[in-house]
């Protein structure tokens, strides 16, 4: 009977030895699993990162940004449908007014990595508009022709109100002959159609009948906007 017993008490102490064995080799396969699983999520991440950032740097060096021309850069000489033409000088605009067109003009240059695509035009006739507020997309007119600025290059945004009943003809007659501010938007974007953005311009009447382009803002369009908080005063 003692004989037996030890027999027993050793078979049960091989049982249990082997059955630790089976849960440390569980356990350590169950933390390999862990970490592989760790260090592939860490390196899809990673390569999603970096994707991101590629793709980023791709947009970057085609995104466009439009501001007026120097005083310095030539004259761009610009012709309407009907063959009536102005000459717009370097930094500044034309505003011309006849009983039945208005004619607008103003001299851009890109200073932006990729070619500008001009899309529209919104005029804000109210007294103090806001510069806060993107204007939506929605409001604008399109231009009846693309206008392509290269980067770095000079060239030109127009546009023409033929129709005396629309109510904006009134009104941006009115401030023409009285030689008061204009602010006109611009929409454009890459030469795929996308990153588009708004750029709020001023043109501001010079004492010698000429006009002065200067830009206020810039807005992004389908993007993060890093200005979406309005500033509090200075």
């Amino acid at each position: 009977m003692e004989h037996c017993s030890r027999a027993a008490t050793r078979s049960d102490f091989y049982y249990v030895a082997m059955a630790n064995w089976v849960v440390i080799s569980s356990l350590a396969t169950a933390g390999g699993t862990l970490v592989l699983a760790g260090a592939t999520f860490a390196s899809v991440r990673s390569g999603n990162r970096s994707a991101r950032i590629a793709e980023e740097s791709l947009l970057a060096g085609m995104r466009p940004l439009l501001m007026p021309s120097r005083p310095e850069d030539a004259p761009v000489k610009v012709t309407f449908v009907d063959s009536h033409y102005v000459v717009t000088p370097g930094g500044g605009a034309t505003a011309e007014v006849t009983d039945s067109v208005l004619f607008f003009t103003m001299s851009l240059r890109n200073v932006g990595s990729g070619i500008a695509v001009l899309d529209g035009w919104h005029f804000e006739t109210v007294d103090e508009p806001s510069h806060f507020t993107r204007p939506p997309v929605d409001k604008f007119r399109r231009l009846s022709r693309d206008l392509y600025v290269a980067s770095g290059d000079v060239s030109f945004w127009q546009c023409a109100y033929r129709d005396p009943a629309d109510p904006e003809f009134g009104q941006l007659r009115e401030l023409v002959l009285a030689r008061q501010r204009l602010v006109v938007d611009l929409l454009y974007g890459d030469h795929l159609g996308g990153q588009r953005m708004i750029s709020r311009f001023l043109l501001i009447p010079r004492g010698d009948g000429g006009w002065m382009a200067t830009v206020g803002r810039h807005w992004n369009v389908g993007r993060p906007d890093p200005r979406e908080a309005k500033p509090s005063p200075a």
